[in-house]
C-alpha cells in the first residue's frame, strides 16, 4: 500500500519560513523514478501546482506565480521530498499536498495545513 505522508505544516507569521516534508512508502518502483510535486488548495479555491521535481536528474520546475519563494528538493535515500517556503504571505494559506507520479500511476498524500494569518 502506497503512502505519502506530509508533515511540517502549521501556523507561521507573515514573512516567515516553513519546510514541508513528504515521506513515501510502499512504492513498488524506486522512489527516485517518480516525478514528485507539491500542490496546494486554499479555502474555496481549486488545487494548484506549486512545484515539481523530476526523476533521475532532479530538474525542478515552478509555475510563474510560485517562482522565487518556493524550493522543491528530494532525498532519494530517505524517500522524501521537501518544499522550502520563504517570505510567506497570507495568500499562501492552504492545504499542501504531495504527489507522486510515474506513467499512469499517481498517488496523493493527505495534506498538511499551512496558515499565515493577516
Amino acid at each position: 500500500q502506497v503512502q505519502l505522508v506530509e508533515s511540517g505544516g502549521g501556523l507561521v507569521q507573515r514573512g516567515g519560513s516553513l519546510r514541508l516534508s513528504c515521506a513515501a512508502s510502499g512504492l513498488t518502483i524506486s522512489f527516485s523514478r517518480y516525478y514528485m510535486s507539491w500542490y496546494r488548495q486554499a479555502p474555496g479555491k481549486e488545487r494548484e501546482l506549486v512545484a515539481t521535481i523530476t526523476s533521475t536528474i532532479d530538474l525542478t520546475t515552478y509555475p510563474d506565480s510560485m517562482k522565487g519563494r518556493f524550493t522543491i528538493s528530494r532525498d532519494n535515500a530517505k524517500n522524501t521530498v521537501y518544499l522550502q517556503m520563504n517570505s510567506l504571505k497570507p495568500d499562501d494559506t492552504a492545504v499542501y499536498y504531495c504527489n507522486a507520479r510515474r506513467g499512469p500511476s499517481e498517488y496523493w498524500g493527505q495534506g498538511t495545513l499551512v496558515t499565515v494569518p493577516e
